[in-house]
């Protein structure tokens, strides 16, 4: 069953032309010779710091010989688009071919741990003119969010399924030992293991936020609860039906096209998988107030959520990143004490168990990356063209890096209400 709960008319952006296969041409920066000379400089100083070697054309090189390999194919554009636009200039010089490099993520990683020391403080004061604002129209109102999650998981359930593994599932596995484990084992723990802390049995009424492609709430029903998952993709949500009668549990699934702010009822057992990356800032309380509502009186949450250090995101809170750019508008990574400190001001919720594995995740991503290289031929085959490959591909080593430096994690918090557990 499908509840169009919710509708809007989506419009046509210049991202949106990725679902037939196009992108905006990234042409060469105009020149702006000091802002590259400038970027020349701190480059040198990165590579040093960070202990990455990045080749240049004419033989040299900057930073120690045994490093990761950066290859600067075009330093005009390089260096043009990171003294412009900083860390999304870095991401557009990869998409443009400006440079390359054989493990992508091993380069973002160095840099990743050495953030804070990278740019000189007398730079710093510098960030106000290359991390852009974020546009107004990426809020997640109703309508924003919408409009956000429709740029990215409607481009094709095809193509997410050439990296994914059988279960179509798009968070972080969770791996006891990841050299002798498939993919779709490490993802059937990690939603086994939300579903137990939820305390998901037969009879249990349970609201999923997030949809995905399904392989959670067929999971559940498969126990003998009965699930309402929401999504605000139609692609996902299509395929969720379907899946949902391949394995013989549609009675006991309703996917809703439904925002969290929209539903009603009240559940034993309310889960969410890495959607709260794109609730923004300004929705967090809201969230959690719906969960707190909408959970029953001896219910628990499962929510599992990517964060970053809480320092870390009050600095880049305001900024409009590479990430946000082309991959997840509207999308912000909480820390775990922001999370902490809604829940216990916002909520009557506890947090009584947090779990984090974000080395599992650097491990999921490199398989995710491996896969989509393998599969080049197929995206090509959908239409989508070279640029977009190498977004992906730089999207994917970007997450990486994050995460085998340290600078991400992942955590399944379990919460209920304080009276409950008194």
């Amino acid at each position: 069953m499908i509840t169009n709960v919710t509708s809007t008319s989506i419009e046509p952006t210049a991202l949106g032309a990725i679902s037939l296969g196009r992108w905006p041409d990234l042409a060469p920066p105009r020149a702006a010779p000091l802002r590259a000379a400038l970027a020349r400089v701190v480059m040198r100083r990165v590579a040093r710091r960070a202990q990455l070697r990045v080749d240049l054309p004419d033989g040299s090189h900057l930073g120690p010989d045994e490093a990761p390999r950066l290859t600067v194919h075009s330093p005009d554009g390089f260096f043009t688009r990171l003294g412009r636009d900083g860390k999304i200039g870095f991401g557009e010089g990869f998409m443009s071919g400006d440079w390359d490099a054989p493990d992508p993520a091993a380069v973002i990683e160095p840099l990743a741990r050495n953030i804070d020391t990278l740019v000189p403080r007398w730079l710093q004061w510098a960030r106000g003119v290359y991390d852009a604002r974020r546009p107004a129209d990426e809020d997640n109102d109703l309508a924003g969010a919408r409009r956000n999650i429709h740029r990215h998981y409607d481009l094709s359930n095809d193509l997410f399924a050439l990296f994914l593994d059988e279960t179509m599932t798009y968070s972080a596995a969770l791996f006891d030992d990841p050299s002798h484990e498939s993919l779709a084992v490490g993802q059937r723990r990690k939603i086994d293991r939300l579903l137990d802390e939820a305390c998901v049995t037969r009879g249990s009424r349970v609201l999923e936020i997030g949809t995905g492609w399904g392989e959670l709430a067929i999971r559940a029903a498969r126990r003998g609860a009965s699930v309402t998952t929401i999504t605000l993709s139609e692609e996902q949500a299509a395929l969720a039906i379907e899946r949902a009668k391949a394995a013989g549990v549609a009675g006991l699934v309703d996917v809703r096209l439904c925002d969290y702010r929209d539903i009603d009822g009240k559940y034993d057992a309310i889960v969410s998988v890495e959607m709260i990356e794109a609730v923004g800032e300004r929705w967090w309380p809201t969230y959690f107030e719906v969960l707190d509502r909408r959970l029953a009186a001896n219910g628990r949450v499962g929510l599992q959520a990517i964060v970053m250090p809480h320092r870390r995101m009050l600095a880049a809170r305001r900024s409009h990143t590479w990430i946000h750019k082309y991959i997840f508008p509207g999308g912000i990574i909480p820390s775990a004490e922001a999370i902490k400190d809604i829940v216990a001001h916002r909520t009557s919720l506890q947090i009584t168990d947090a779990l984090r594995f974000g080395s599992s995740y650097a491990e999921t991503l490199r398989r995710w990356q491996e896969r989509f290289v393998a599969a080049t031929s197929a995206v090509d085959a959908l239409g989508f063209d070279e640029t977009f490959r190498r977004m992906w591909r730089f999207y994917l080593a970007y997450c990486e890096g994050g995460f085998r430096a340290g600078y991400l994690d992942v955590v399944q918090f379990t919460m209920r209400h304080a009276a409950a557990s008194a």
